[in-house]
């Protein structure tokens, strides 16, 4: 599978940005036809090292060996004309184009001399051969914005395919697709492999790794934490050189819900309608102190129901009850008044204002409590702020740090600080831990256990079964919008809530 001699070696890199020293001579290796996975927590250093791979970013040590020859990657054209190619985890295409524009933007085929005309049959016969290389269904004339995003990913790769990449950095290149659309992707990585295309693989998903990776390269605060060959690959090794400790209690329920009838209803859905919804009633309901979590393929209408309830969807019938009393809600204004808050799929773009600071992230939804005289108190702006970022452990320089600088975990503990500060009664949480770290994972899960103990309701939306399985209650179980099923904590097993979401009749 691999030869003797590596195809990529890199050497002692180190890089160090104002104030952060991102990498500390960090080593790797990489051999033709072979997938390398690189994993750690954010803030690792596994952004910094690909971008100097790619050309991104030059190091200030260190250096770069392909085929055994010093190589000095000063621009991104210079990464490219080596053969290393990055697909990053926002996929940089031109919607507005086609496929094909998109495979030859800026290498374009040209004819008739001075006249410089696009030749786009060849362009069109070329994209052909590269995007059923991939086994990418579509036309070369198909615009981009009409893809899915697993598409999307699929033509990223024929655009390397188009660049002779030797080496494809792929960062979290699962993190939007369906499994259909990863199984897909996954036989194109073997493709790769079987043609000498060697892979730099990224991701969170340590389960992904364990599948496909040869070798498993771990980083930890900017340094190697070590290597394990594919044998060795399982989530307690991964977890343990990733954070430094075993997580041998990685879900940390301390306060199971009881059941006992002091736990009143804090939410309760009856015969719920809404646009964009089913068309059959949703009733369920979510108790004082428990944690439920919502489980479904994708397109099940899970975000939706959040969406509904919400505010951001329009209830058409039904009711939704806060501690037994109607709630009528016909903007977020009126959830977040009832102390019903939402914590969305999509952080950078729902939950938080990437421009602004972490302190006016925070204090955004609380301004009504930070006001006098429709003029905010500074002071206790930043004492708020303060005191959820010590709280939620936020790893920030700075209050007047922007957002969007954050690693991902600590994004996602922004939000929840700006929900915190106003004592929920329901929190719902749609894909709490999607893209970060384990380490921030476990933190946030033991957020959502104290929250329960100390009486929030928590809905919890999740597509990671063994999140679901490890952090709930009870599990209700949607299928093409409807309610599927409902299953009490001594029922939870990955079968019967797969059996429920692919349609299945719930067991009497």
């Amino acid at each position: 599978m691999t030869s003797s001699a590596p195809l990529l070696e890199v050497r002692q890199i180190s890089k160090q940005f104002p104030g952060v020293r991102a990498l500390d001579q960090v080593s790797l290796r990489l051999h033709a036809g072979e997938v390398l996975a690189v994993v750690g927590e954010n803030g690792a250093g596994k952004s910094t090292l690909m971008k100097i791979l790619a050309g991104i970013y030059q190091p200030d040590h260190g250096t770069v060996l392909l085929d055994g020859q010093d190589i000095r990657l000063g621009s991104v054209v210079e990464a490219l004309r080596n053969g290393l190619v990055l697909i990053h985890q926002e996929l940089n295409l031109a919607e507005n184009l086609s496929v094909s524009a998109n495979l030859f933007l800026g290498r374009e085929s040209l004819w008739c001399g001075w006249l410089r005309l696009l030749n786009r049959r060849q362009m069109s016969q070329t994209a052909r051969q590269l995007i059923d290389g991939v086994g990418l269904d579509c036309s070369p004339d198909t615009l981009v914005k009409d893809l899915s995003p697993g598409q999307r990913q699929l033509v990223e790769v024929a655009h390397a395919l188009a660049l002779r990449a030797r080496v494809l950095i792929m960062d979290e290149p699962t993190s939007s697709l369906t499994q259909r659309e990863t199984e897909r992707l996954f036989e194109v990585i073997g493709q790769l492999k079987r043609s000498g295309v060697a892979v730099i693989y990224i991701s969170h998903r340590l389960g992904e790794v364990k599948r496909i990776a040869d070798r498993a390269t771990v980083l930890r605060d900017g340094r190697n934490a070590g290597d394990l060959t594919a044998d060795k690959i399982n989530h307690d090794s991964l977890v343990r050189l990733m954070v430094g400790r075993e997580l041998s209690q990685f879900f940390q329920r301390k306060h199971h819900f009881t059941g006992d009838s002091a736990f009143s209803n804090r939410l309760q859905l009856i015969d719920l309608r809404y646009a964009g919804g089913p068309t059959h009633p949703i009733s369920f309901s979510v108790r004082s102190g428990e944690i439920v979590g919502m489980a479904g393929l994708v397109g099940a209408g899970r975000t939706e129901l959040a969406e509904a309830l919400f505010g951001v969807r329009r209830v058409t019938s039904g009711k939704v009850l806060i501690d037994g009393r109607p709630l009528r809600v016909t903007s977020p204004g009126d959830a977040i008044a009832a102390g019903l808050l939402l914590v969305p799929e999509d952080r950078r773009y729902q939950g938080l204002v990437l421009e602004e600071s972490v302190s006016r992230n925070i204090s955004l939804p609380n301004l009504d409590h930070l006001r006098s005289f429709a003029l905010v108190k500074r002071r206790r702006e930043g004492a708020l702020a303060r005191a959820m970022c010590e709280k939620l452990h936020v790893r920030t320089p700075s209050l007047a740090q922007g957002v969007g600088l954050l690693s991902g975990g600590n994004q996602q503990k922004v939000v929840l600080g700006k929900w915190l500060a106003r004592q929920p009664r329901v929190l719902i949480c749609d894909e709490p831990t999607r893209g970060i770290d384990v380490g921030a994972k476990s933190e946030i899960y033991a957020l959502l256990d104290q929250l329960a103990a100390d009486g929030v309701g928590i809905l919890m939306i999740s597509s990671d079964l063994e999140e679901i399985l490890g952090m709930s209650d009870r599990v209700v179980v949607l299928h093409e919008g409807r309610f599927a099923g409902e299953l009490q904590r001594k029922e939870l097993s990955e079968e019967a809530i797969m059996h429920l979401a692919t349609g299945g009749r719930a067991q009497q």
